[in-house]
C-alpha cells in the first residue's frame, strides 16, 4: 500500500513540476513571432514564485524519505502510540 501511494505521489509531484515549465515554453514559443499575437510582457508576469518553488522541493523531499525509510517511520509512529496507550 505504501509503495502504491509513493508512485501516485511521485507521479503527481513530477506533473507538478513539469507544469510550470511547460508554459514558460510556450510563452517564449509566443513571444519569437515578433510579438505579433498581441500579448505584451506583463510585469506581473515574472519568474515561479518562491514559495511555489519552496513547495515543491518541500513534496520532493517528503516523496524521497517516504520512499527511502517509510517503514521505519511507520515503525517508529505505531511504537509510539503503543506506549501512549499503555501508559493510559
Amino acid at each position: 500500500m505504501i509503495h502504491h501511494l509513493t508512485t501516485k505521489l511521485t507521479t503527481f509531484v513530477i506533473g507538478l513540476i513539469a507544469s510550470p515549465l511547460a508554459a514558460t515554453r510556450s510563452r517564449a514559443h509566443r513571444l519569437d513571432d515578433g510579438g505579433r499575437t498581441g500579448e505584451r510582457d506583463r510585469p506581473d508576469r515574472g519568474d515561479v514564485p518562491g514559495w511555489v518553488l519552496i513547495t515543491l522541493m518541500t513534496a520532493g523531499l517528503v516523496v524521497a524519505l517516504w520512499a527511502l525509510a517509510g517503514e521505519a517511520f511507520s515503525t517508529m509512529f505505531e511504537d509510539a502510540m503503543n506506549k501512549v496507550r499503555g501508559a493510559g
